[in-house]
């Protein structure tokens, strides 16, 4: 098996299928974190946030948003999504970016595929001129944690996320750049 990462281009040309990006990324997401949530609360959360009129839609169709999307033989395996900075973090230098989605298929885990995907957010980052890069990530999520400390990211606040009733912490990590 073997994958492929591309710049998402949305307009007249799509590199990717924006409806299998979004069914992907909420299975993704379900895939990590449904266990967690109350089963009506979450399946709400999933129905607004990967709809084709939700935020994620949203966020394709923003030119200030960048996007790379992992394949194998053109549908799409993960994904990572750079932002301006939108995480509560103190003290943030003008022109901070956020990782702010970096997600694969379990089937793919261990496979390089977030190395890839992790490789073009900091060069994407450098190159934009930011000199720190954030994101946020759940804080008893240890596989993540790991993966982000690899590749020079360190603790240095922390946000909460809500669904449903549940509210949980997030940790928010830098790398200086």
């Amino acid at each position: 098996m073997t994958f492929h990462t591309s710049e998402v281009l949305f307009g007249s040309q799509h590199a990717v299928d924006k409806a299998r990006l979004l069914a992907v990324a909420r299975r993704i997401f379900s895939e990590t974190f449904s266990h967690l949530y109350e089963e009506d609360a979450f399946r709400t959360f999933c129905d607004q946030t990967w709809s084709e009129d939700g935020p994620i839609a949203g966020d394709l169709a923003d030119p200030t948003i960048n996007w790379r999307v992992a394949t194998e033989e053109g549908q799409p395996i993960g994904y990572a999504k750079m932002t301006p900075l939108r995480a509560p973090a103190r003290n943030a230098r003008e022109g901070a970016l956020e990782l702010q989605q970096i997600y694969v298929l379990s089937d793919w885990h261990g496979k390089g595929i977030a190395e890839e995907l992790m490789k073009w957010a900091v060069e994407l980052a450098r190159a934009l001129g930011a000199h720190e890069l954030y994101l946020t990530v759940l804080e008893h999520n240890e596989r993540a944690k790991r993966f982000y400390a690899r590749h020079g990211f360190q603790e240095v606040g922390k946000c909460t996320f809500k669904l449903g009733d549940r509210v949980d912490d997030d940790r928010i990590w830098r790398k200086v750049l």
